[in-house]
This record gives structure tokens, C-alpha cells and sequence, in this order.
């Protein structure tokens, strides 16, 4: 029995493999070259039309320069953040006969976090570029942190520049254990290196034949086959519902179904499973899709799940299996990172709190500590949030609400925290 399970599972695993995108997220020190390196991936790939290279061609003989500037592709993204445009995270796509992508371009400055937080919370792989000439400095730390903080499955360190070290394989490998020390004090389980030069495209769609020394994978081919089946909770069955589907028409008279995303587990026909809040048990009698009836669900597929029984659900509520359930409460421990930039966050303030589809009020209990982003240092002296800053605090709903740690499942084990007053979105949050 156990078997067959794995043998699902692996199959799901292959069909998520072969069908979903891969998210990553760019980090890296001012002039690291991260544009140039997106510039490059888009241009090598074939993934920008010929209008946007002539475009970028053109402005790079105005400004002067002998050869095409392939940073420039993402330059109107910049000067849309100088003009005060709120387009914190930029956003780029493109794909291969292999795969798509969505590239989360986020600023590396540390006055930034919270955009990094952002852009990186549904990354699947970090993309952390060091300057060879500089070796890890204290922002490529910073970066790492906050990775290890996010539980971003794949780390994939490119030191880039080496055409500026004549492409030193020492240099390389003393970037390589600088940084390897360093983030063995971290929860990171998948590391890989790769030396570039962004500007000359070594080892970023296609092999260098200056570095014969490195035998490892170019940075695209990394992309394309690096394996993110496994990222999602395949065990833990879960399934928030966001909205209650009820046509009342003729063809659909008595339809009643569940709508929303699968956020773990497998759901199949006839399985048994849990209401909650009600803790009401049923069987699901169909599972439909924009495609069709489907045999069964799983991440992060969006369905409507039909069931047996007439049940009194809605939004926010959950449907999960009998035997394997989240936790209920309404006290969460969360690793929080403030966004807001006119009120720091202080204990006993109250907040709107989304979790997956659900809603409630919260108050803060205990702010525990802040956290040094670049020591790991634990400031319990002054606890006090500001824009940026991240802190273990603990929270009390109003109504339990039904949650994994961040660690076991990053779709339930994520909150994010709203100002009653404005509307605004003030902090997200990692529950512990």
C-alpha cells in the first residue's frame, strides 16, 4: 500500500515537474552586475524581442559605450522606482522549451528588506551574486539570512566578474569556502556555485572555455533542471476554501462546490476527510478544474472540491484528512518582518491577520526579540519593530485559526498583518 502511495506521489511529483514554472529571486551587492546577468539570461535564452535589443542597442551608443549595455533591459524598471512608482519588486518572465520562469527582481540595498521578504516569500530558487573583486562582504550575508529565514528550498551562489580575476580558479574557490563557512550556521540544505561573467555570458546560457577548470552545469541549464517537484507538502493534506461555488441554473441546480488552491497533500475522489472548524467528517464526491473533472488534486492546483454530504462551509474554513490535521489555536509565534515605514510595531497593538483564506483580528502579546539581520544577534533589550526590521513575536487571534509551521509548508505557515485603519499591509509574517 505504502508503495503505491510513493509511486502517486512520485508520478504527481513528475506532472508538477514537467508543468509548473520555476520563481527565482536575484539578490546582490550595488554593481554585483545583477542586471547585467537578467540582461544576459533574457538575451542568450532568445527570451526579448528584436525591437527591445535595438532599443537597448541604440541607448548604449548614446551613452558611449563600444558594446551592447544588457543591463539596460531592466533600466525602465529602475526609473519607474526613482519616479516614486510603486513597483517594489519587479517582476520578469520568460521561458525555455524546458520551462518558464518569473524572475522577483528585488533591490539589494538594506533599507529594502522588506521587498526582498516579498519578492522571495514564493521563490523556489535565491540567486545570490558576489563580485569576485570583493569576495562575501556583509550584504551577501544579509542576503543569505533572509533566504534561510524564507526556507527557500535552492541557494545558487554566482560569483560573478571573473573575467576582472582572469578567471582564477583560486579565486573562485576561496569566494567558495568564504562563503560555504559561513552558511553552514544557517538552514540551508541546497547550496550550489557557479562562476560567471555577466558581461561576457561565461557559464550563463552557454559553457566558458576560459574556465575549463569548472566542470559543474552553466547557470541555465541549473534553471532548467534543478529539481522543485519535492518544494511542495505533497503529505499534509490541505485545502483552504476561498469561495463557495453555487450557479443556480438550470444545468447546475443542486452544484455546491469548494472552491480554492490546494496548499498540500493530495486530494482524491472518494477520500475521507475533515471539516474544520466543525471537525464534521465526509467524503469528497467530485473534484472539478477549469479543465475538467480531475481524479485528483494537488499542489498548487486551484480546484472545486464536491462533496457527499450537505456541510455548512465557507471561506476560510478548511478541508483537510481526519488523521492528519494542522494545529488550532489562537496564539502563533511568528518571525515577522515590518513594512511599515510611520508606525513601528509595539505589543499590545491590534491588526487584521490573513492566513491563507482566512481573516481575523489579532493582538500583539509579546514582541520576544529583534533580529539582527546581519549578526543573528537577538536584541531582547529593545524589542521594538521598525520598517525592515525582523522579530519573534506572538500573536492572539480572535478566532483559531489552522496552521503548519513555515518550515513544513510555506503556504499555511505564512501570515501577513493589515493596519485596521488604512488597509495597509504592514508586515508578513513566518509562523514558528
Amino acid at each position: 500500500m505504502n508503495n503505491n502511495n510513493n509511486n502517486t506521489n512520485h508520478n504527481l511529483q513528475q506532472e508538477y515537474e514537467d508543468t509548473e514554472l520555476l520563481r527565482f529571486t536575484t539578490a546582490g551587492s550595488v554593481d554585483d552586475g545583477k542586471s547585467t546577468l537578467i540582461g544576459r539570461l533574457l538575451y542568450d535564452s532568445k527570451s526579448i524581442f528584436e525591437d527591445q535589443y535595438d532599443a537597448v542597442k541604440s541607448a548604449s551608443e548614446r551613452r558611449g559605450e563600444t558594446s551592447v549595455n544588457l543591463a539596460l533591459l531592466t533600466d525602465g524598471l529602475k526609473s519607474e522606482r526613482e519616479q516614486g512608482i510603486t513597483i517594489d519588486v519587479a517582476y520578469r518572465y520568460f521561458s525555455t522549451p524546458k520551462r518558464k520562469f518569473i524572475i522577483a527582481d528585488t533591490p539589494g540595498h538594506i533599507q529594502y528588506t522588506r521587498n526582498m521578504v516579498t519578492g522571495a516569500s514564493t521563490a523556489n530558487v535565491a540567486l545570490i551574486l558576489i563580485d569576485a573583486r570583493n569576495g562575501v562582504v556583509e550584504q551577501t550575508r544579509r542576503h543569505a539570512i533572509i533566504a534561510s529565514l524564507l526556507q527557500i528550498p535552492h541557494l545558487l551562489v554566482c560569483i560573478n566578474k571573473m573575467d576582472l580575476m582572469d578567471y582564477s580558479e583560486s579565486v573562485y574557490e576561496s569566494i567558495k569556502e568564504s562563503f560555504e563557512k559561513f552558511s553552514s550556521k544557517l538552514d540551508v540544505s541546497d547550496v550550489n556555485y557557479i562562476p560567471i561573467s555577466a558581461l561576457n555570458g561565461d557559464n550563463v546560457v552557454t559553457r566558458s572555455t576560459n574556465m575549463d577548470w569548472y566542470e559543474g552545469s552553466t547557470l541555465m541549464y541549473y534553471l532548467e533542471n534543478v529539481h522543485i517537484a519535492s518544494d511542495h507538502n505533497f503529505i499534509d493534506s490541505r485545502f483552504p476554501v476561498q469561495q463557495v461555488l453555487r450557479p443556480y441554473n438550470d444545468e447546475f441546480h443542486d452544484y455546491r462546490g469548494y472552491a480554492g488552491r490546494v496548499a498540500g497533500g493530495v486530494f482524491k475522489k472518494g477520500d475521507e476527510v475533515m471539516l474544520l472548524p466543525s471537525g464534521f467528517t465526509t467524503k469528497i464526491a467530485k473534484i472539478d478544474s477549469f479543465d475538467g473533472e480531475l481524479d485528483c488534486a494537488f499542489p498548487p492546483q486551484s480546484v472545486s472540491i464536491l462533496l457527499e454530504d450537505d456541510m455548512d462551509l465557507g471561506r476560510g474554513d478548511m478541508i483537510v484528512r481526519p488523521n492528519n490535521q494542522p494545529t488550532v489555536s489562537q496564539d502563533v509565534e511568528v518571525m515577522l518582518c515590518w513594512f511599515d515605514s510611520n508606525q513601528p510595531l509595539r505589543a499590545k497593538g491590534k491588526y487584521i491577520i490573513q492566513h491563507t483564506t482566512n481573516e481575523a483580528r489579532c493582538l500583539v502579546k509579546e514582541i520576544r526579540y529583534k533580529l539582527d539581520i546581519n549578526t543573528l544577534h537577538r536584541d531582547q533589550e529593545n524589542p521594538e519593530l521598525k520598517m525592515n526590521d525582523i522579530g519573534r513575536v506572538v500573536l492572539r487571534t480572535t478566532k483559531p485559526i489552522f496552521y503548519d509551521s513555515y518550515r513544513k509548508n510555506r503556504s499555511t505557515g505564512s501570515i501577513i498583518l493589515i493596519d485596521e485603519g488604512n488597509n495597509n499591509t504592514v508586515a508578513a509574517g513566518m509562523i514558528i
